[in-house]
């Protein structure tokens, strides 16, 4: 999404370092591409560690590029925000077009190295296109809240946090009006994403320790 300005802290990058370590040996080991999701609620961090992942990959020699959820929403941000207000029902997974980014992503997987995707301009409010070259791309990155959900994935990452954390993540955004209607809409994400957890390869905790499924149930 153009517009977007990413903070990228330490424990961001702490993150990132475990989830390419735990990824590396099987992206070694892939002969055509690799796509990996990160997903969580909303100011879990998502973007952060995205491009934090991609960074240590690009260390490794593994060229990545990060799709952007945000740039596949059926509306632009603020008037997505005023779908929402004339009618609640409408946060949640439909407000994304997950079903043209995984077309893109299984295109990429059978070789295609030119696609024409999305693109939000945020002070605009208005959504275009843009053609982008993938050729020299090994490794691809989904984030978003919802990308738990895409089909054609190799790995999934989620950031788990509760309501708590996304109220506070979000107030410190300072995007929109700390309100009821806020609360209304973390509350319907909260359900959604959460029961995307056990869907999940990697779990990122809230100390920004990423953990296999499989140990962290003992974490």
């Amino acid at each position: 999404m153009e517009g977007d300005v990413l903070i990228i802290n330490n424990y961001h990058r702490k993150a990132a370092r475990q989830v390419a370590a735990i990824l590396l040996p099987e992206i070694e080991s892939t002969d055509g591409k690799y796509f990996i999701s990160v997903a969580g609620e909303s100011g879990a961090g998502k973007s952060e560690i995205a491009a934090s992942i991609a960074a240590e990959l690009e260390k490794a020699g593994k060229a990545t590029y990060v799709f952007a959820q945000d740039d596949y929403f059926v509306y632009p941000p603020k008037t997505n925000a005023e779908k929402r207000k004339e009618d609640i029902g409408w946060v949640g997974m439909q407000e994304v077009n997950l079903f043209l980014l995984d077309e893109e992503i299984a295109a990429i997987r059978e070789g295609e190295t030119l696609i024409e995707k999305p693109l939000v301009i945020f002070q605009e409010d208005r959504i275009t296109t843009e053609k982008v070259d993938l050729s020299q791309y090994k490794v691809f990155i989904a984030e978003g809240t919802y990308t738990t959900a895409l089909k054609n994935l190799d790995a999934r990452v989620f950031i788990d946090r509760d309501i708590k954390d996304t109220k506070k993540a979000r107030a410190k955004r300072a995007r929109e009006k700390q309100d009821e209607f806020l609360e209304q809409i973390l509350t319907i994400e909260h359900r959604i994403i959460s029961a995307q957890k056990k869907e999940a390869d990697i779990i990122i905790n809230k100390r920004f320790d990423a953990i296999k499924q499989e140990d962290y149930e003992q974490d």
